[in-house]
């Protein structure tokens, strides 16, 4: 799951991203509304922590600039300003939940892996695909029937492929989705957890990794009819 923190307080945001980070998440961070705007507009975010009061463009803009186009986004609101009548009306625009400064982070992490959950309960929270089985609340992967155990980043790539089958994707978008924004598209990074994700599935079952297929010159999928070898990398 990928998240944007909306923080103009440095410390304060660089110990949220920290913090989320530990739990597994990737974080991306900007501090002011302009770069927030920027970045929403060419990542796609399964949630936003946003603080009110940013430099250039308000958290107030921003949510209604989210909720004019993106409903399905998840806002959580984390602001200094806790009088009712900010609640509502952060809550009336189209947040997702609100919570005032100074909180505890557990309870914030506590309050993300809800919003989340509503989000994923909203789509098919277990997903089968040929022997493949995805948990994407238990964060659980079998094959077989087996359990294999992922990376966080090997779990993320098969997410994002389950949940998109026979739908092509470059590299760079799927480390977009699954690593911070500071990755380098140039490293062999994401073609290691790419080989050590098919290994894992391959060990159990070899047709079901042959499902995890490359597509020389284009990108990735998951696809259910076999390749020309020709074809594949």
């Amino acid at each position: 799951m990928r998240l944007l923190v909306v923080e103009d307080d440095v410390l304060l945001g660089d110990g949220l991203c920290m913090g989320l980070r530990k739990k597994g998440y990737a974080v991306d961070k900007a501090t002011d509304g302009f770069k927030a705007i920027e970045m929403i507009g060419i990542t796609e975010y399964d949630l936003i922590v946003l603080d009110l009061s940013l430099p250039n463009m308000s958290g107030w803009e921003i949510l209604e600039n989210v909720r004019a186009h993106d409903l399905e986004t998840r806002i959580l609101i984390l602001s200094a300003k806790n009088f009712v009548e900010d609640k509502i009306k952060g809550l009336d625009m189209g947040a997702n939940d609100y919570l005032t400064k100074p909180f505890d982070f557990f309870e914030l992490e506590a309050r993300i892996r809800n919003l989340l959950r509503q989000k994923i309960s909203l789509e098919e929270s277990v997903i089968i695909y040929g022997s493949i089985s995805l948990d994407s609340t238990k964060r659980i992967v079998k094959v077989e029937e087996v359990p294999v155990k992922l990376t966080r980043k090997e779990f993320g790539i098969l997410e994002y492929l389950i949940k998109n089958p026979e739908e092509v994707f470059s590299a760079e978008k799927l480390m977009e989705h699954v690593w911070d924004g500071d990755v380098d598209l140039f490293s062999n990074t994401f073609k290691y957890h790419m080989y050590s994700l098919r290994k894992k599935v391959a060990d159990i079952d070899p047709e079901a990794a042959e499902m995890i297929q490359t597509l020389r010159g284009v990108g990735y999928r998951l696809a259910t009819e076999p390749m020309d070898r020709r074809d594949q990398e």
